[in-house]
């Protein structure tokens, strides 16, 4: 195998990392691919009120570009750390039955929005979508391009299991058009990888690394977890030396969040095994000096890339968009969603699927779409999202940009925010300017907790226990 790696003289800038700041503000809180977040949705907006938002979308003067999710919930296995909408099975003649009614959400969708959108970007997630035969993955792609008009540029992308995926599945994928590829690791080391249930060699990752780019796929990602049960630091070094022989050109490093209240499968996961907060975060901090010193820049959140990458290219060019998929490059584009718990946004509106396959199938067995709840967004919750992507994305807010855009005056209108910014900016995480709002390099890692500030919803109900922890 070709080994790539950045240049010595492309090393990252450093990334601060402060212990005792980092454990002083590591509550939980929202990771904002969207505010309000999805826990504020409500069930009186439902799927009249969707259809009513895909018609007013289609009654625009010029066709805004289209991003497309599905969700392909399917799992042979179950890894314990898992917190997606999965259904676990061996019957792979199930999905058979899911594509068959994907087919009859997207037509009628599809039937309600501008036939001339161009569709951008496209996202396979799950579960695992490679569950699917190689005749049910060309089904499906068959019926997206029959009912959408793809750009020839378009950003197409696949989670993927290397466990059970060959280089003839990769072709495959690359002839039905996907580019992208984000290739699930999360641990190396065996004892780790039972603890839970996820047993993966290095040799089948790297083999499907390689066949992607063969088949000419322009950006892989890896997922990496740390946190997990019977993690050590030596252990997540190498971890994190096998995945960087795979070259990624980006890599994900998500914190493990334990909340088996809410996940059945995490109670199969011993929490004496878990690492000290302290291990964690040595793990953490070994792992950034790791990466960046590869030459990946941070993004933000839990987000590195390769210098070139279109993600860090967009960073510096001010384009950078986050999603409910994480971190894109693609602009602030209507996001259609398929399957169960799929969240979509259309114009000022979100919308989720129902969460069940019981309850998807029958919805569209009575022709209603399967949309359970939903949010409207008020000028307010406008306001305050720009502000947070801002935040997130930039990690600045120009003050009189959005003065100008919202016709407000900053300062009164976000009187306590400003207030409850100040502890912060006096630990250093940010500058506060006549004009700006600025993340430091010491409060990138806690951008979360600078966004907090300003979510309205937060501040009157304060239920953060429900998020995953900040670091």
């Amino acid at each position: 195998m070709a080994i790539q790696t950045c240049a010595p003289e492309a090393s990252a800038p450093r990334v601060p990392f402060d212990p005792g700041l980092i454990r002083k503000y590591d509550g939980f809180g929202p990771r904002y691919t969207s505010y309000p977040t999805a826990d504020r949705f409500t069930d009186a907006f439902g799927s009249e009120r969707f259809v009513d938002a895909l018609i007013a979308r289609g009654g625009q003067a010029i066709a805004q570009p289209l991003s497309l999710y599905v969700h392909l919930p399917f799992c042979d296995t179950v890894c314990f750390y898992c917190a997606c909408n999965k259904v676990t099975t061996r019957d792979h003649g199930r999905s058979a039955k899911y594509i068959r009614y994907l087919a009859r959400e997207i037509g009628i969708v599809a039937g309600l929005v501008d036939s001339a959108s161009p569709v951008t970007q496209l996202h396979w997630g799950g579960g695992t979508p490679t569950f699917l035969s190689q005749e049910e993955m060309t089904q499906l792609m068959r019926v997206l391009r029959d009912h959408f008009a793809f750009a020839p540029d378009a950003e197409c992308s696949i989670e993927i299991d290397p466990r059970k995926v060959d280089a003839n599945t990769v072709a495959l994928l690359a002839d039905l058009g996907f580019n992208r590829m984000s290739v699930g690791i999360q641990d190396f080391d065996p004892d780790v990888q039972q603890a839970v249930n996820r047993v993966q060699s290095e040799a089948e990752t790297l083999t499907v690394l390689d066949a992607a780019r063969a088949q000419g796929f322009r950006s892989l990602n890896v997922d990496l977890i740390y946190g997990l049960p019977r993690q050590t630091l030596r252990g997540f070094e190498v971890t994190l030396d096998k995945a960087l022989r795979g070259a990624p050109d980006r890599v994900a490093l998500y914190s493990y969040a334990h909340v088996p209240h809410l996940f059945k499968p995490q109670r199969r996961i011993s929490e004496a095994e878990l690492p000290s907060p302290d291990v964690k975060l040595a793990i953490l901090e070994r792992a950034i000096e790791k990466l960046t010193g590869a030459g990946y820049v941070y993004i933000g959140m839990d987000h590195f890339a390769k210098p070139d990458d279109e993600l860090a290219v967009a960073q510096r060019e001010g384009r950078l968009h986050r999603n409910f998929q994480g971190y894109s490059t693609q602009a602030d584009c209507d996001l259609l969603a398929f399957g169960i718990s799929a969240i979509g946004k259309v114009g000022t509106t979100y919308s989720q699927n129902v969460r069940t396959l019981d309850d998807y199938y029958s919805r569209l067995d009575a022709g209603t779409l399967p949309c359970f709840r939903g949010w409207q967004l008020s000028g307010d919750d406008l306001l305050r999202r720009d502000l947070i992507q801002a935040l997130m994305c930039q990690f600045e807010v120009s003050i009189p940009s959005v003065e100008k855009r919202y016709d407000i005056a900053f300062r009164d209108y976000f009187a306590p925010e400003l207030d409850n910014l100040r502890p912060l900016a006096g630990d250093g995480l940010v500058e506060l300017t006549t004009d700006s709002i600025k993340v430091t390099a010491r409060g990138r890692l806690l951008v979360r907790s600078v966004a907090m500030v300003f979510d309205r919803y937060l501040r009157e109900q304060r239920e953060r226990a429900r998020y995953s922890r900040v670091i």
